[in-house]
């Protein structure tokens, strides 16, 4: 790690890290402690989170991202703590609400945007002025699917597509400020999201008008049931994440973009390379045949 920042000036920076009780959060969270941060973990109830093993330099505090109260008052409990002046933010909050499309309420919608768009981008303006001051940094997490956007995961990929023009323009904002903006991509990872995901699909599925789950339910019940066992037989794991975390928030020259895992790797080149209809044609296996569509039924 060559290009990185020596732990001993970690030890005199604060980083809050987002969607911190469980999955990728947990781990970074654990990951940059052990290395010298001082975490200040936001997550939705910190008693549950709170252990006798916890670390002294981590501290749990109440973030609900969607709750722009919650936002002002997280940042507000940071600047009155004890602590060496925040430096970075992790902005990793997020859902992800499997559907097709065409069978997505629209309250799922507004509720997948407003975590993993307009909540980072609120939790981001409100630390901008500490991150400056200190000539810090902003870490988005945002996917493989920021790149490429697959069937089923269209209201995932929008956030995530989102994510990544917040991104990049907000650095271009800041490029003279000292703050850096860095986007990481993770691929498919074994976390407890996918129990909620499964729970999310199949609730949208059975709430879905007859006609359109008459076009939907094999091909996307094959989705469903496919993706838990490819994150499970994925060889990315969560402490690939947190590593990548820490290199982008400690490599002198960080990168724009970070991908974790091939798959996130490979999403990138395929959106950059290849044709858009051969990248249709290749992901049409997913989606509903032609004769499901003819036999739709109103």
């Amino acid at each position: 790690m060559k290009n990185a920042i020596p732990n001993t000036l970690s030890r005199n920076k604060s980083v809050l890290v987002s969607g911190a009780s469980s999955g990728l959060g947990a781990h970074a969270v654990r990951y940059l402690a052990q290395r010298g941060f001082t975490v200040f973990a936001g997550v939705r109830s910190p008693e549950n989170c709170v252990s006798p093993s916890s670390p002294d330099n981590v501290h749990y505090i109440p973030l609900d991202v969607t709750c722009q109260e919650s936002i002002e008052r997280a940042v507000q409990q940071i600047q009155q703590h004890n602590a060496p002046p925040l430096w970075g933010v992790v902005n990793n909050a997020g859902i992800c609400i499997p559907s097709p499309l065409e069978m997505l309420p629209v309250s799922d919608l507004r509720n997948q945007l407003e975590t993993n768009v307009i909540g980072q981008f609120a939790v981001t303006r409100e630390v901008l002025p500490l991150l400056r001051a200190q000539r810090g940094r902003v870490v988005n997490v945002t996917s493989g699917l920021g790149s490429l956007a697959l069937p089923y995961l269209g209201a995932y990929s929008m956030a995530q597509f989102a994510k990544e023009a917040f991104s990049d323009a907000l650095r271009r904002e800041l490029y003279s400020s000292g703050v850096d903006v860095i986007i990481i991509q993770p691929g498919a990872i074994n976390t407890p999201i996918w129990d909620k995901f499964l729970s999310a699909g199949h609730e949208i599925m059975k709430q879905a008008p007859k006609a359109l789950q008459a076009i939907y339910t094999r091909s996307f019940t094959q989705f469903l049931a496919a993706s838990p066992e490819n994150a499970q037989a994925s060889p990315t794991h969560p402490e690939h994440f947190a590593h990548t975390v820490f290199r982008a928030l400690t490599d002198i020259r960080p990168k724009t973009r970070y991908a974790v895992g091939k798959d996130s790797q490979d999403f990138r080149i395929k959106a950059r390379s290849f044709p858009t209809r051969m990248v249709d044609r290749q992901f049409a296996a997913i989606a509903p045949k032609a004769d499901e569509f003819s036999d739709e039924r109103v």
